[in-house]
């Protein structure tokens, strides 16, 4: 039985919060009520940062990470290795990869990974946009940092086949520090440096 508020502004800020993940309506009453003890300042600067994201947020036009301009900081910084691309399923992976300090290349983000059992094939995904900077030349790597799950190793093995025919492009995944069925962003920063740092062949991968 859901609470009843006897304020309609009340019930319909708890309404919104509770459509966040995680947070249910007792969750969402107390995020509500605390921003009601703020100074209204606060809770305007609040509101407005949540509105300026929505609004001003966009996405890299060459690797689809978040950013504020047209082309993200990552992929506009001289002095990362432009010949080194790592490809992750979304932006979160992006800032766990970046906290340990050992991949110093490009990113690509695919927005999702292709899962059958919930309609998600590679027509939905940013593949077609990773194998065209494939396709422009100055790519000598790809790292496969996908998450060691079913959906993940599929992902894996369809960018491998893609990407197959530029055969001077080194195709290499995550060593297997990250344990199968872990999503790369609970993965704890020193497992998932080492693994990158000792990643492997994708094509080893067949004959074990």
């Amino acid at each position: 039985m859901e609470q009843e508020f006897a304020s309609t502004l009340l019930e319909n800020a708890v309404s919104e919060f509770a459509k966040l993940p995680g947070i249910g309506r007792k969750t969402a009453l107390r995020l509500v009520l605390h921003l009601l003890k703020q100074e209204p300042q606060s809770a305007r600067q609040f509101g407005e940062a949540i509105i300026r994201l929505r609004d001003e947020i966009q996405y890299c036009e060459v690797c689809h990470n978040i950013s504020e301009t047209p082309r993200c900081p990552i992929c506009s910084d001289p002095a990362r290795d432009s010949a080194t691309i790592c490809v992750v399923e979304n932006v979160k992976d992006v800032m766990s990869i970046e906290n340990t300090h050992q991949h110093h290349g490009l990113y690509h983000v695919l927005g999702g990974l292709i899962s059958p059992m919930d309609g998600i094939g590679p027509q939905d995904i940013e593949i077609n946009s990773l194998e065209e900077r494939v396709k422009a030349g100055g790519v000598s790597e790809v790292i496969l940092a996908l998450s060691a799950t079913m959906e993940g190793d599929t992902t894996n093995f369809y960018i491998f086949r893609k990407l197959a025919p530029y055969t001077d492009v080194k195709i290499t995944m995550l060593a297997r520090g990250v344990s199968v069925g872990n999503e790369i962003e609970y993965t704890d920063e020193l497992t998932l440096g080492r693994s990158i740092l000792n990643r492997t062949l994708f094509s080893d991968t067949f004959h074990k």
